[in-house]
């Protein structure tokens, strides 16, 4: 399952929703079908509009070409609507369209891929994707450093290869080195 949106909020008093869509292209959220929640819940999307930004604090809260406002079918008051908060909506990998360029990928199908470094030491695989508000982050298990997260960016990760099942990390001398100042791991329990 691919994560496409996350419900953000409650719009007007018939129902109605804001969603956040994390869909390259933001309307395209609706075009999937129904979409699932985490526990296979079904939620069918009907457009009504974007949210626009508040009046009173310009450029902050919901709003913006990635909020749009939505009826989701049997949901009719603003009492159900509220009660959504927080849902989070996939759908299916397989529904998804085929991407033509060997240059573009879902984010989804980084998971699992192998990490070399730049000398071409195994890192380990990509567990999760992550985006916390300023980029999108590669968790990665299963290599000689440990677990470790890092930017997903051109610079530090240029090299992905899907079909090969591997990506290229090109990591910046001093990575893995302890900020000063910082005690060392020793594994045993502090008292």
């Amino acid at each position: 399952m691919v994560l496409m949106g996350a419900i953000i909020g409650a719009h007007g008093i018939k129902g109605e929703v804001k969603v956040k869509s994390f869909a390259g292209t933001p309307a395209a959220i609706a075009s999937y079908g129904a979409l699932e929640d985490a526990r296979g819940r079904s939620f069918e999307l009907a457009l009504v509009g974007q949210a626009s930004p508040r009046k009173d604090s310009p450029g902050k809260g919901p709003g913006g070409k990635d909020v749009l406002i939505a009826r989701i079918k049997g949901v009719g008051d603003r009492n159900a609507a509220e009660a959504l908060k927080g849902v989070e909506l996939y759908v299916a990998r397989d529904r998804l369209p085929q991407i033509a360029s060997e240059d573009e990928f879902y984010l989804a199908d980084l998971i699992g891929l192998a990490a070399f470094d730049q000398h071409g030491n195994a890192m380990g695989k990509v567990v999760a994707v992550e985006n916390y508000g300023a980029g999108d982050v590669l968790s990665l298990e299963g290599g000689a450093p440990g677990a470790f997260d890092i930017a997903f960016t051109r610079a530090l990760v240029p090299v992905v290869d899907v079909a090969g099942g591997r990506l290229e990390l090109d990591l910046p001398d001093g990575f893995f080195d302890k900020p000063e100042g910082e005690p060392e791991e020793t594994g045993a329990a502090m008292n």
